[in-house]
């Protein structure tokens, strides 16, 4: 089973020789070791470069395990760099494990290795890529540590369109496995539903909570385990670190601060499990205020999480079409746009509109609806588009079969599943 991931090969692509080490970024299991070792790889090759060229180091194979001290690793990669004239391209995956146990211990423990890392690019004939799957390699402040000399590519779960690639259905029941159980690559090869649950349940707390806990000397797990739960059962509403305060003291008796809180986002939103959306101000042009949104990085583990018995479609919907838009390369808001009342001009009324999606010069305006029965529903999705007065495309993703239609205000109501499988909905 192959599945095509063409955005991130073409993001590589772009990225070859441009002198800055591309780190390969995302949660374990997403699938960072197969787009480079296995599809890049494929390119390099289908490309005419001869395979003594393209240097592959997998420094969790046991026979590389004298490749794990960076020094060693350093001399092994200029060794095999012969010809000075010729391009080489180097992929070094969990190159965490270039880290001893002792330098593990103190804070700059991961010093050592992008040293060496950054040393190689003085060598003006290779080209570096690297992948990492503990918390630091998962962490969004990794290219700090380069120095200004790494370059992003972050890996996503699959989208619904990556999904259906391989999946042996119609889109209805893919709908259906995809908003249960995620993006994860590998529970595609799994045949059962026992399967799948128990792999992403053991995936979330073993190995991502862990691994966040080792990280960040975390002692008090059973306050980040319980946030996690409410932003879990919470996705797409609006909270506050004082609103989540106040809910650790009644629900749980738990004396966690606001400023914890935050902390423990921070880390979350570093560790790439859940995404944090500002509220944007449409008239005003500015961000306002401290309420956000979050979104889960992966349906899937977000209801392993909450051991599946919390699948609300219409807020993993949600979910799904917040994460298309990063996948498509947009920087995205949670819009809030202010209507003065006809009959009383005194009176303002707050609409929210879903997404504010923005990327370079283009700005989309999207509402997410499960359902429009009828014309009361139309217009109660439609309320908060009518405020916009600019001239950026809005826009309705329904989940009905409907056929894509513009009204006589410009808002374009489109299917579910055109938004999801068809990347030009997005040209209007």
């Amino acid at each position: 089973m192959e599945i095509r991931r063409d955005k991130y090969i073409n993001d590589l692509k772009i990225r070859m020789n441009n002198g800055a080490i591309k780190v390969i970024t995302g949660i374990r299991r997403v699938g960072k070791s197969y787009i480079l070792f296995r599809l890049f790889y494929k390119y390099l090759i289908e490309l005419g470069t001869p395979e003594d060229r393209i240097i592959r180091i997998a420094l969790d194979d046991d026979q590389n395990e004298e490749l794990r001290d960076a020094e060693a690793l350093s001399k092994y990669i200029r060794s095999l760099v012969k010809d000075k004239t010729k391009e080489y391209y180097i992929f070094l995956d969990e190159i965490q494990l270039a880290i001893t146990e002792e330098e593990l211990k103190n804070e700059n423990s991961y010093i050592k290795v992008f040293s060496v890392l950054n040393g190689l690019l003085h060598l003006e004939n290779i080209d570096i890529y690297v992948t990492g799957s503990n918390s630091k390699f998962l962490s969004s402040d990794i290219l700090t540590e380069f120095r200004g000399r790494g370059d992003e590519i972050h890996v996503l779960p699959l989208t619904f369109a990556e999904f259906m690639q391989t999946y042996n259905g119609d889109v209805y029941h893919g709908w259906a496995e995809y908003i249960t159980y995620g993006g994860l690559p590998f529970t595609l090869t799994m045949q059962t539903d026992e399967q799948k649950e128990k792999y992403l349940q053991n995936l979330f707390n073993e190995t991502y909570v862990k691994d966040i806990l080792s990280r960040n000397r975390i002692t008090k797990s059973q306050e980040l385990d319980s946030l996690i739960d409410i932003l879990a059962s919470s996705i797409g509403s609006l909270t506050n670190p004082n609103k989540l305060e106040n809910k650790f003291k009644s629900v749980i008796g738990s004396s966690i601060s606001a400023n914890t809180i935050v902390k423990y986002i921070s880390i979350l939103q570093d560790s790439f499990i859940v995404s944090e959306v500002s509220r944007y101000d449409i008239k005003g042009k500015k961000h306002i205020g401290a309420i956000k949104k979050y979104y889960f990085e992966d349906v899937g583990l977000r209801n392993a999480r909450l051991n599946f018995r919390q699948i609300e479609e219409s807020h993993i919907m949600e979910n799904v079409i917040y994460n298309e838009l990063r996948y498509r390369g947009y920087n995205v808001d949670v819009g809030v746009v202010e209507r003065r009342e006809p009959t009383d001009s005194a009176k303002r009324v707050y609409y929210e509109v879903d997404f504010v999606a923005n990327k370079g010069s283009r700005r989309y305006y999207i509402q997410s609806a499960l359902s429009i029965p009828d014309i009361e529903k139309e217009k109660q999705e439609s309320n908060s588009l009518n405020c916009i007065n600019d001239s950026f495309g809005k826009l309705i993703v329904v989940k009905d079969v409907v056929k894509p239609h513009m009204n006589d205000k410009g808002i374009l109501t489109v299917g579910l599943f055109d938004f999801l499988l068809n990347k030009e909905i997005l040209q209007f």
